[in-house]
């Protein structure tokens, strides 16, 4: 644990919440009011990673996705391109092939990727990090007076 997180657990919990927006809401209230904010931390309690399986993977998804972004990188690359060429009715040939080509060699880069694999991870995903409770600590000198903020601001939700 490095210092910092050690200094920031030390400190004395002003509130907790069941959400990081909770939390987030807290600290923005307490800078509406002036409070310190940079003397406070969210601290996010019993962390657990959700991954949400978002559908199958195949050898042709997986071309596709390839392509998708390989247009992309090929579109940037033509643009960039595009600085030094002479002759404006060069750009729209310089960009169509960039996106042509780009599509190309992403597709086969894709298709390749995910046969390399061998069937191993069939799926598509998408990782976040929960927390069951985030709380609120702050520095010892001036956490009574962010309790004391808190407290209205619960008053006035209520």
């Amino acid at each position: 644990m490095s210092r910092q997180s050690t200094a920031a657990a030390s400190r004395p919990v002003i509130g907790s919440y069941t959400s990081y927006d909770g939390a987030q809401r807290a600290v923005d209230f307490l800078s509406d009011y002036g409070f310190p904010v940079e003397r406070t931390a969210i601290i996010g309690c019993d962390l657990r990673m959700v991954e949400t399986v978002l559908g199958r993977m195949t050898r042709g998804r997986a071309a596709l996705a390839g392509a998708a972004t390989g247009a992309w990188f090929g579109l940037l690359v033509a643009l960039l391109l595009s600085v030094f060429t002479t002759g404006p009715h060069r750009v729209p040939a310089l960009v169509l092939s960039g996106l042509v080509y780009g599509a190309l060699f992403g597709a086969v880069f894709g298709f390749g990727g995910h046969a390399v694999t061998g069937g191993r991870r069939d799926f598509t995903s998408r990782s976040r990090i929960e927390a069951a409770r985030c709380d609120i600590v702050a520095d010892a000198e001036c956490a009574r007076r962010a309790e004391e903020l808190l407290v209205r601001q619960v008053w006035r939700e209520s």
